[in-house]
């Protein structure tokens, strides 16, 4: 059975005035624009054989943003990304994590589906533009990146995931977390303790950084 997944949702404005209105008003309507263009791309042939674009969930001003690697085909026929198993997996650890729906941003590196869901380098490049601007958009203060396509795309630098996940990147701006992908957890008794080790190591890292200034 499908899970309902998190609305997406701004916080309130810092201002509740007319001019905290207008400016959460306008942010909004920029997001929709966005998101619309997204829907609407046919600049590589996965938007031929996909059935939507899957844009976004979660906050418009989240803490951290979760980047996965590609719509599967669950998030294909809703429109929202990981809503499928891997997705229960990750909302699970969100919960874990103390973060509310508010705090925490979901997206994938490619927007639409790629046949047999093989992550398709090609079309990652054609969508970057639209990640980069989603991520400047939503100015998370820490980015998880969930596997390796999503690490390699974000940090072309970092060591292979096996190597990189459970270790802050610090320097970039914002920092990036890699987590080895959900599905991978789900596998084996392995993956599903590396996973619960590097969300343990996240936990303690994003505890130890609320003691720093932002």
């Amino acid at each position: 059975m499908t899970r309902a997944p998190p609305s997406t949702s701004s916080r309130p404005p810092k201002g509740r005035g007319p001019a905290g209105r207008l400016a959460s008003t306008a942010r909004s309507a920029s997001w929709q624009r966005l998101s619309e263009e997204i829907q609407a791309c046919r600049r590589c042939p996965l938007g031929a054989v996909r059935i939507q674009a899957v844009v976004y969930r979660g906050s418009l001003r989240p803490k951290v943003v979760f980047v996965g690697e590609a719509p599967g085909a669950e998030e294909d026929r809703l429109g929202l990304p990981f809503v499928g198993r891997s997705g229960a997996r990750l909302d699970a650890a969100i919960r874990e994590l103390g973060f509310g729906d508010g705090s925490v941003g979901i997206l994938n590196v490619l927007k639409c589906r790629p046949p047999a869901n093989r992550f398709d380098r090609a079309a990652a490049r054609t969508c970057r533009p639209f990640l980069d601007r989603q991520l400047a958009f939503l100015e998370p203060q820490v980015i998880v990146t969930l596997g390796a396509h999503a690490l390699e795309a974000l940090d072309p630098g970092a060591p292979r995931v096996m190597s990189a996940a459970g270790r802050p990147r610090e320097g970039r701006r914002p920092p990036i977390f890699p987590l080895i992908h959900p599905a991978a957890a789900m596998r084996s008794r392995r993956w599903a303790e590396r996973w619960t080790h590097d969300l343990a190591a996240f936990r303690r890292w994003w505890a130890e950084r609320g003691t720093r200034t932002l």
